[in-house]
């Protein structure tokens, strides 16, 4: 079974490799989609893959990089559309 999410993080993500820490978690996890820094300093993430390992992603994603300090993750579940190929950084 495959889903979607998009995630939205809150806290001290920016400016520490959140970003970079996303993609290698997501490479490693097989998910792909997207990441991206907001105005507002949040960090948004669009993922796509195995229900599971979206999940796995997920519970990785709230704990963030050792420099991060995370203060609140916001997940909305979407259904799978198989709309990327890989994991990315966009802006």
């Amino acid at each position: 079974m495959y889903a979607g999410a998009r995630i939205v993080v809150n806290g001290y993500v920016q400016g520490v490799g959140f970003r970079y820490f996303v993609i290698r978690l997501a490479h490693n996890l097989g998910v792909t989609g997207w990441v991206r820094n907001c105005w507002d300093g949040s960090v948004e993430i669009e993922a796509e893959g195995e229900k599971a390992s979206l999940e796995a992603f997920v519970a990785e994603v709230r704990i963030g990089p050792r420099a991060a300090h995370i203060t609140a993750v916001d997940v909305v579940w979407l259904p799978y559309e198989g709309r990327y190929k890989g994991f990315d950084v966009t802006y």
